[in-house]
C-alpha cells in the first residue's frame, strides 16, 4: 500500500490546477486571414465585461486589465427554451487521478483527495452509462487520469492499465484530453504511443486538408451526429511538461514561462499579475489555433454547433484565474470570431464551474472525481437537442442547461 509522501508534491500545484505558457507574442498579435474582419477588443474589469468592435482587416485582440474572479455562489442552471426532441446525449467525467493510496490532501492540506476510491466512482460512472435506456454516443474524458503521485512510486503503467480496462467495460466510446497529470507520469511520446491517444476515432473533411492537424498537438475533431462537431484541444501544446529538456520547444516555453513568472518557484502564482503562468499549466501554440479556425469556419459555413473539450478552462469567469490556460485570450479570440460554438468543456479545477460568456458561449469546467466523496459521485451526461444542451450531472456535478444562441454577436456591442 503506498502512503504519500509530504515532503514530495508532484503536483506541485495550488489544490491540483495547471496552467501553462503563451506564444512569445502573446499580449499582441494579428491573427490569420479569415478568422474575420473585426478588431474585438475585451476589457474585463470586476464583474463588469464592455466591449467594443472596431472593424479592421483581419485582425482580432483582446486585452484584459482584471481577471474576473469566480462567485462563491453557483449559477443558475439556466432556464429552458422550449421542448423538442433528443437528438444524442455524450457523457463527461474529470481528473480520476487513481493512486492505490490512502486518502491525501491537496498541497494546501485543505481538500480530500480520495485517490483509490476514485476507481470505484469511474466504475459507478461507466455501469449508469451502460444502462441508460438510450446510451450516450462516447464519452469525454477531460485529462488527469491518473496521479502524479505513481510517477513517485514507479506505479504509472500498472495504474493507467488498471484504469484503462475499467473504461473497456464502457460500451461507447471514450475520448481522451491530457492533463498536468498525464505528464507527470509519462513523456508525451510515451503518451502519443499509448491508449490515451485516441485520434484515431477522428473524422476527416473530405476535400478540405486545411482541417487536418498536421502538427505535434495533440488534437482532433469528430462528428458523433450530423451537423454536430466535437473537437478536442492540446492545452499543454506549450509546456514545460513531458518534454525533453534539451529540446528547443522546452527551452522556448521556459523562457516564455520566466518572463511572466519571475518566482523561484515556477509552480507559485505569487505576486503575478496574470497567475495562471504557472509551470502546472500550458497553453496552445499558434499553430494549433490556427487549425482550429480553419475548422470552425468550416463549421460556420456547413451550419454546425461544435462542442470543445480541453483539460484546462480559458473563461475567466468559470474558472479560478489560476486554473486558466496561459495563452486563454488568444483560444477565446479565435472561438468569439465564430458563431459555431455552443460550448466548451474543461476539467482541472476540482471544484467545477459556469459562465456564459457575452458571445453565448457557455464555460463548463466538471467537478473532479478525486475530491468527491465516496457517498457522493461526480460525472454527467449531456443530452442534446435541436435548440439545447442539458447537462444531467450525478452527485456534485451541477445540472446545467445550455440554450443555443439565437443572434449573431457581431456588430452588436454588449
Amino acid at each position: 500500500m503506498m502512503r504519500p509522501d509530504p515532503s514530495i508534491n508532484p503536483a506541485m500545484s495550488l489544490g491540483d490546477h495547471a496552467s501553462f505558457d503563451p506564444p512569445l507574442d502573446f499580449r499582441r498579435r494579428s491573427l490569420p486571414p479569415g478568422i474575420g474582419r473585426a478588431a474585438l477588443s475585451a476589457q474585463l474589469d470586476g464583474d463588469a465585461v464592455s466591449w467594443r468592435v472596431a472593424w479592421q482587416p483581419f485582425s482580432l485582440e483582446l486585452e484584459r486589465e482584471t481577471c474576473l474572479e469566480v462567485m462563491d455562489d453557483k449559477p443558475s442552471p439556466g432556464t429552458v427554451s422550449g421542448s423538442s426532441e433528443l437528438l444524442f446525449s455524450f457523457g463527461v467525467i474529470a481528473d480520476i487521478q487513481y493512486a492505490n493510496l490512502e486518502d491525501g490532501y491537496n498541497y494546501q492540506g485543505n481538500r480530500r483527495r480520495y485517490y483509490r476510491h476514485s476507481l470505484l466512482h469511474l466504475q459507478g460512472a461507466i455501469e449508469h452509462w451502460n444502462k441508460e435506456s438510450s446510451p450516450p454516443c462516447c464519452v469525454l474524458q477531460l485529462g488527469d487520469i491518473i496521479d502524479g503521485y505513481n510517477a513517485q512510486y514507479k506505479a504509472s503503467e500498472k495504474s493507467l492499465e488498471l484504469v484503462m480496462n475499467v473504461f473497456q467495460m464502457l460500451k461507447v466510446p471514450v475520448h481522451h484530453t491530457w492533463g498536468n497529470h498525464e505528464f507527470y507520469n509519462f513523456s508525451r511520446d510515451y503518451l502519443t504511443n499509448s491508449k490515451l491517444n485516441t485520434k484515431f476515432l477522428e473524422d476527416q473533411i473530405e476535400h478540405h486538408p486545411e482541417t487536418v492537424p498536421t502538427g505535434s498537438y495533440y488534437a482532433y475533431h469528430f462528428v458523433p451526429f450530423p451537423k454536430f462537431r466535437f473537437i478536442l484541444l492540446d492545452s499543454y501544446d506549450l509546456s514545460v511538461l513531458g518534454v525533453d529538456q534539451s529540446s528547443p520547444k522546452y527551452q522556448l516555453c521556459l523562457k516564455m514561462l520566466k518572463e511572466h513568472n519571475p518566482n523561484m518557484e515556477l509552480n507559485s502564482p505569487q505576486g503575478l499579475s496574470e497567475p495562471q503562468y504557472v509551470q502546472f499549466n500550458g497553453g496552445f501554440s499558434q499553430e494549433q489555433l490556427n487549425w482550429l479556425n480553419e475548422v470552425l469556419t468550416f463549421s460556420d459555413t456547413n451550419q454546425e454547433k461544435v462542442v470543445i473539450v480541453s483539460h484546462l478552462p480559458i473563461y475567466p469567469k468559470a474558472s479560478d484565474t489560476v486554473c486558466l490556460a496561459w495563452n486563454y485570450r488568444d483560444a477565446l479570440a479565435v472561438i468569439w470570431s465564430h458563431e459555431c460554438v455552443v460550448c466548451f468543456f474543461a476539467g482541472h479545477t476540482h471544484d467545477g464551474g459556469y459562465s456564459e460568456d457575452p458571445f453565448g458561449v457557455h464555460h463548463i469546467n466538471v467537478e473532479g472525481v478525486i475530491e468527491t466523496a465516496p457517498d457522493s459521485q461526480a460525472f454527467g451526461t449531456v443530452y442534446v437537442y435541436p435548440d439545447k444542451m442539458m447537462l444531467k450531472g450525478r452527485g456534485r456535478v451541477t445540472d446545467r442547461i445550455m440554450n443555443y444562441r439565437k443572434e449573431k454577436p457581431f456588430p452588436f456591442l454588449v
